[in-house]
């Protein structure tokens, strides 16, 4: 059995569970610019019909702007970081029903909203992997430990992903949003992905970079559940988590338990 060193802590590992947002991939240079097109498009929506965002346009999504209104940052714990694509698209249409529109209109109209958001990603194909990740699975793989995604993205638009940043082969198992009835933080789709991977939810490891993540973790009785959080960032809202890494190259594989 592979062991995982991690600063003080040796932990045994059988597979590894990863999310896909802000754990694989950099969040902010993928989905700031969906968050903004969204934004900006459903502003325009809102001004059409003499309204404006019921909140700050900063908690609308959870984002951080400067002072010129483009997006710097967002919330760990907010719906941009955590909500499935079918959370966010309810969310969004309350601004629109809040604003006069009938709720099966305001769903249509943030579902096309979000399809422009997606085709200006599709166009950048801005999908970059975290700092010494891909090192790390490659260890992770001459070691035999077999791999799985567990997001609040949807599978193909997760498999996109992968694809553009050459990942695809390290993962077994892809599980998104559509393959559950409920999302993070409940456990389902670390039992599912775990049968995939033809392990039990105790013998995974868990790496994700929201306190969400760590919660599914622990809900679906994972063995670790680690934190990712960059270097330089504060972490202290994976209060959950087991232990927490600023860049991949922190932990070490041994194959062989040595």
């Amino acid at each position: 059995m592979a062991i995982l060193q991690i600063k003080d802590l040796q932990i045994p590992c059988q597979g590894i569970l990863f999310d896909k947002d802000g754990t694989l991939l950099e969040f902010l240079q993928l989905w700031g610019p969906w968050a903004q097109s969204l934004l900006n498009q459903l502003e325009t929506v809102l001004a059409d019909l003499g309204a404006g965002f019921t909140v700050e346009r900063e908690k609308v999504l959870g984002t951080i702007h400067d002072s010129e209104g483009r997006i710097v940052g967002y919330d760990r714990q907010g719906p941009l970081a955590i909500a499935t694509v079918d959370e966010s698209t309810g969310l969004l249409a309350g601004q629109l029903y809040a604003a006069g529109m009938p709720w099966n209109d305001a769903i249509t109209t943030i579902r096309k909203l979000s399809s422009t958001a997606i085709q200006e990603i599709r166009l950048r194909r801005q999908a970059q992997p975290m700092p010494g990740l891909v090192t790390f699975l490659q260890s992770c793989q001459a070691a035999s430990i077999p791999m799985a995604v567990v997001t609040s993205d949807t599978t193909s638009a997760a498999l996109e992903h992968l694809e553009w940043m050459g990942l695809c082969s390290f993962f077994t198992s892809i599980v998104g949003c559509d393959r559950v009835t409920l999302g993070k933080p409940d456990g389902e789709s670390v039992m599912l992905a775990c049968g995939e991977l033809h392990i039990l939810p105790h013998q995974a490891i868990v790496i994700g970079d929201s306190n969400g993540d760590m919660q599914m973790g622990r809900n679906a009785g994972a063995a670790h559940v680690i934190g990712f959080c960059p270097q330089g960032e504060q972490a202290a809202f994976l209060q959950d988590a087991d232990v927490i890494i600023g860049d991949y190259l922190e932990i070490r594989v041994n194959p062989n338990g040595g």
